[in-house]
């Protein structure tokens, strides 16, 4: 490839890049929606085509690593700083994952509470509140 002709590529590389960060914004936008919804099967539908998405950025970026990222010339700095508010976007998914999964965790937990003197009441088949009755529990079963 000529320098001219390489020359010519960058403007094209740099605006498909801004052009697909712009489409991981929406798909990290709307993760976050599948997420509160609590719609795991529509969160987990978008996750090969975000990997494949990133991918891509990595590609026309010509970034293998974090060193190669911080390499990009000036006229990077527009893409660098919108992956950046990517990232920030990702990371508020990741949190609200972890509250979710900590929220069940503790649901489950409350469920196989194995102490007598335990307050948690639980209702039985029958609808009522009883008091922890350890029989079977689903460990037991």
């Amino acid at each position: 490839m000529t320098t001219t002709a390489a020359a010519d590529s960058l403007p094209t590389a740099l605006e498909q890049a801004l052009a697909l960060a712009n489409t991981l914004e929406a798909m990290l936008e709307q993760e976050f929606e599948h997420l509160k919804a609590q719609n795991l099967d529509a969160f987990e539908a978008t996750q090969a085509s975000k990997n494949d998405l990133l991918q891509e950025l990595a590609r026309l970026a010509g970034i293998q690593g974090p060193e190669s990222a911080d390499a990009l010339g000036p006229e990077w700095d527009g893409f660098k700083d919108h992956m950046a508010h990517c990232r920030d976007l990702h990371r508020r998914n990741e949190v609200l994952i972890g509250r979710k999964i900590d929220a069940i965790r503790g649901a489950l937990q409350s469920l196989q509470v194995q102490d007598p003197t335990s307050s948690v009441e639980i209702y039985d088949r029958l609808g009522r509140v009883s008091r922890v009755r350890r029989g079977r529990g689903y460990s037991d079963a």
